[in-house]
């Protein structure tokens, strides 16, 4: 039996990328829904467009986090 070393350190690498990138993403997504003040209601306009800015970034953060593990699941459940 033969391994090629070359394509296993590939995909290491590669899984080890989007590893990080979720993790990161995730991250951000949670910091940003922290900042956005969980829904509560803000006091002023620039509170609230500050509001709305945080939550669309982590709406977008947590999106993309979804994305990658449908893709991933995509990947490995045949059909």
């Amino acid at each position: 039996m033969e391994i090629n070393w070359s394509t296993l350190a590939g995909v290491f690498a590669v899984s080890l990328g989007v590893t990080v990138v979720v993790v990161v993403m995730f991250s951000l997504g949670l910091t940003a829904w922290a900042r956005a003040g969980h829904g509560q209601p803000a006091s002023d306009v620039a509170r609230a467009r500050h509001q709305k800015m945080a939550t669309s970034a982590a709406v977008l953060c947590f999106a993309s986090c979804l994305a990658v593990a449908a893709y991933g699941i995509d990947l490995i459940v045949p059909g």
